[in-house]
């Protein structure tokens, strides 16, 4: 058997090759005797990892399990900068040659019991239930793949146990004069990039418009987005007349910002494309200055939803104008419509009372 005696341990080691994989660590043993029965289960398990690695075809360390995952799906992703800070927190908490076979059900409700503990780096506050349930999910698909390459868990997570409930998401439009004071305090440069998000809902990532994105011939925009759906809009008078005066500023880029100083590589007077984080920024201090609170930029997709529904009325338009997969995502926005029902069911009252009066004369 190969076990022995360390010195430095109280505890017996155990250490041996299989098909060229190395095998070792403590028995967490006093006695010889003890020590052989834990090698010998050691043995067994690593019979098995070495038959699944020989049937997947790859290393079951996480490092190696997320590399091969971020080389075939994470870096095509749309968002791949969000998906390789994912991978980064899995790495960090369970460490590089962590078994992706290993982990079970403790391992994941610790994993949330630590990110639940993290906080927003703009104002400190408690990350949110969705932001945890992404990292969860993001280990869940590295499991899935690996299922796909051949690999078979044992014990895989029960993952439905490990997911916080998520809060509605609350919808929240602009009222009285926010709008009017959010333009006021925008910068000039910025200015059509905002009316574009008021104008047509689109998410943030999805506002970032590319030229070649743009179809003039067509009369539409056309986009990937969230969930690598097609995302489509029509170019109405309003979004023609926000996007025209702009060609000529970017060849690529719609959407552009003058530097108002020389840093980072820009020149002061120059044109340069928006950006994810720069636009975040910018829109906290013109928030701040408007004094309009609550209303984070998201909300430009709700109020546009909001109004879409109250004008039309139909449920189904706003779910495809939104991109929403599912009509139930879409039908938060349907007490927009509580006063067309109160209108409705009084008319309905008064046709009904309208009705017992003419039976009445008729008697």
């Amino acid at each position: 058997m190969s076990v022995y005696k360390d010195p430095r341990s109280p505890f017996w080691q155990f250490d041996f090759q299989l098909a060229g994989h190395r095998f070792h660590g403590s028995t967490k043993a006093t006695t010889k005797r003890n020590a052989e029965t834990v090698e010998r289960s050691a043995r067994e398990k690593a019979k098995r990892l070495v038959a699944q690695i020989k049937a997947a075809r790859t290393s079951l360390r996480l490092q190696d399990v997320a590399t091969r995952w971020w080389t075939e799906v994470g870096q095509h992703h749309r968002d791949s900068q969000r998906t390789w800070h994912q991978l980064g927190l899995l790495l960090k908490f369970f460490g590089q040659d962590k078994l992706l076979t290993d982990l079970i059900d403790d391992d994941v409700a610790r994993l949330v019991a630590w990110r639940r503990g993290h906080r927003r780096p703009h104002d400190d506050a408690l990350i949110s239930p969705f932001t945890v349930n992404d990292l969860t999910e993001q280990l869940k698909k590295l499991f899935t793949k690996a299922k796909a390459w051949g690999v078979r868990f044992e014990h895989e997570p029960k993952w439905r146990e490990h997911w916080l409930k998520e809060p509605p998401e609350r919808v929240r439009e602009l009222v009285g004069d926010e709008g009017e004071r959010l333009e006021a305090e925008t910068r000039e440069d910025y200015l059509p990039f905002f009316r574009f998000a008021h104008a047509t809902g689109l998410r943030l990532r999805e506002c970032l418009l590319k030229w070649n994105e743009v179809d003039w011939d067509a009369g539409q925009i056309r986009k990937q987005g969230k969930g690598d759906r097609t995302v489509t809009r029509p170019i109405t008078s309003e979004i023609r007349a926000i996007l025209w005066p702009l060609r000529g500023h970017h060849p690529e880029h719609v959407f552009t910002f003058v530097a108002q100083r020389d840093y980072g590589g820009h020149k002061k007077g120059e044109r340069f494309p928006l950006s994810y984080n720069g636009v975040k920024s910018h829109w906290r201090y013109l928030r701040r200055r408007a004094g309009v609170t609550g209303f984070r930029f998201h909300d430009f997709r709700h109020d546009f939803g909001t109004k879409l529904l109250r004008t039309s009325g139909n449920l189904k338009l706003v779910q495809k104008a939104l991109n929403h997969a599912n009509l139930k995502t879409t039908s938060r926005y349907a007490h927009v419509l509580d006063c067309e029902v109160a209108a409705a069911m009084e008319r309905l009252a008064e046709s009904r009372k309208k009705s017992r009066t003419k039976l009445r004369i008729v008697s």
